[in-house]
């Protein structure tokens, strides 16, 4: 059986006197789709954040590809040269192209050569929809570009596992699509990617498993048809009756 691309084992997080996860188990095979949803504040940001130690668990373990994460400088960086992030804000540079952006981490922490990472940075643009937008600034893209921007930026790295945190929350409506769409290539090309996300109808269509999060645990976690359309527990059920509703 091939080892999880990620494993979390009894991971225990708290932020003062709130318990944010309480004793999770999670994982996600290589290629799979995995998506968190859940109340706001039930953690998953926090579990995504765990993933690429961005936060450090109280207890517990991470895992990636059967490697414990260890919370030294050297084993970080070394994890997320292979585990790309995407946030719901883009923090591009405003004073670098799209692909200067895209460019800067493959160079700097990979050590490749300028030539290969620019060859590397217009191709990634391309499969993002961007090849028109090599040579603009971020304040002459969209907040759906400058998304698509900071995707492009974390495959430039190749990862192994990409990890997105709310990617759509902060665009304008119309503009969510033209991500999605980027997101669901990912998928078809077999990314392996934890997702988190108040897209229900994009969890359907992507995801080969849904993790409902609520109140520090794991109410629910299984294929979309049975979270999110069959949903057995209690918690789950008034969850999704209330994005239902708005």
């Amino acid at each position: 059986m091939a080892t999880p691309r990620v494993r979390i084992t009894n991971a225990v997080k708290t932020f003062g006197s709130t318990m944010v996860l309480n004793s999770i188990d999670f994982s996600v095979k290589p290629g799979e789709v995995s998506v968190l949803v859940g109340p706001s504040g039930a953690g998953k940001s926090t579990l995504l954040r765990c993933i690429n130690g961005l936060e450090r668990l109280d207890s517990g373990t991470v895992e990636i590809d059967g490697e414990v994460l260890e919370y030294k400088e050297k084993p970080l960086n070394h994890m997320r040269e292979h585990v790309g992030m995407v946030f719901q804000q883009f923090n591009l540079f405003p004073h670098l192209t799209a692909l200067e952006n895209v460019t800067l981490a493959p160079q700097i922490v990979s050590g490749l050569d300028a030539k290969s990472a620019r060859e590397r940075g217009v191709i990634i643009l391309e499969r993002v929809g961007l090849g028109d937008k090599i040579s603009s600034y971020p304040s002459a893209l969209s907040g759906g570009q400058q998304q698509r921007v900071a995707i492009a930026r974390a495959l430039a790295m190749e990862p192994k596992l990409m990890l997105f945190d709310e990617p759509t929350s902060a665009l304008d409506p119309e503009l969510v699509g033209e991500v999605l769409q980027v997101m669901r290539q990912l998928a078809d090309d077999g990314m392996t990617m934890v997702i988190v996300t108040h897209e229900m109808r994009f969890a359907r269509q992507v995801a080969d498993t849904v993790t409902l999060l609520a109140d520090g645990g794991i109410a629910e976690s299984g294929p979309p048809s049975e979270v999110l359309d069959n949903p057995q527990t209690e918690r789950a059920q008034a969850f999704l009756r209330q994005i239902s509703e708005h």
